[in-house]
């Protein structure tokens, strides 16, 4: 989500990095998730100056360079390394302004748009354990599609005061996207951690990009060794043959 990258201060906070990245990588199985359910998740907060257009007074355009600062989480797919689903909050140096923004898979359903509700601690608990959490104990709230690109869709919506503060006291985000079929596709999205990282110091760019680059390369050399043995098991039975 962010794009340029700034150098690297210590070994250490790259291994930490490392370590909460590939806490949030989906799990396979549903023991799997249990597991991954006592993990922590990884909020980071990365910030950026970035050049910004704005009309002045006279109606022409005029840029000026503004610090941007994302807390954002991302889940991905342990075996492909895609981006399952993943949460920000953008905030724009000298503006109150907030925004929360959720990128969801491609092949969603455009005009439909996107819900999404915090859970409480209790709630998003019984979520886990698939016990029904009444709809009317919910404040769902609706973000519009402003992006599609080949990794996902991105919604957005205004993080207001009260959505930073119910989401500093949850459990969890319910992302609810439709598919082509307008089939409702959820998207859990935990907030362990989240607080940490929107109050605290942003973690150096470049040590994230690094630490994320390892775990896609682990990712990379899981999906080379399940060919190898697929195309081995393949050969087993060839001979057998």
């Amino acid at each position: 989500m962010m794009q340029r990258i700034f150098n690297s201060r210590t070994h250490a906070l790259g291994a930490a990095l490392l370590i909460a990245i590939a806490g949030s990588i989906a799990p396979a199985t549903a023991q799997d998730a249990k597991k991954d359910a006592k993990k922590q998740s990884a909020w980071v907060k990365l910030c950026e100056k970035a050049p910004l257009v704005k009309m002045n007074k006279e109606g022409k355009k005029e840029e000026e360079t503004k610090q941007i600062c994302l807390t954002h989480h991302e889940r991905l797919d342990g075996n492909t390394g895609m981006v399952l689903v993943s949460a920000a909050i953008r905030k724009v140096e000298g503006s109150d302004h907030q925004s929360l923004m959720v990128m969801v898979p491609l092949g969603m359903a455009i005009p439909a748009g996107v819900r999404a509700a915090v859970y409480t601690p209790d709630q998003w608990a019984r979520a886990a354990k698939n016990e029904k959490v009444d709809d009317k104990e919910l404040k769902p709230f609706p973000l519009k599609y402003s992006l599609c690109h080949p990794a996902g869709c991105t919604a957005e919506a205004e993080a207001t005061p009260e959505m930073i503060d119910s989401m500093k006291k949850g459990g969890g985000i319910m992302v609810l996207a439709m598919n082509a079929a307008t089939q409702p596709i959820g998207f859990p999205v935990p907030l362990d951690g989240f607080t940490a990282a929107y109050d605290g110091p942003p973690v150096d760019n470049e040590a994230y990009a690094k630490a994320r680059g390892q775990l896609m390369a682990q990712i990379r050399e899981r999906q080379k060794k399940a060919v190898e043995a697929y195309k081995a098991e393949q050969a087993k039975k060839a001979d057998k043959k």
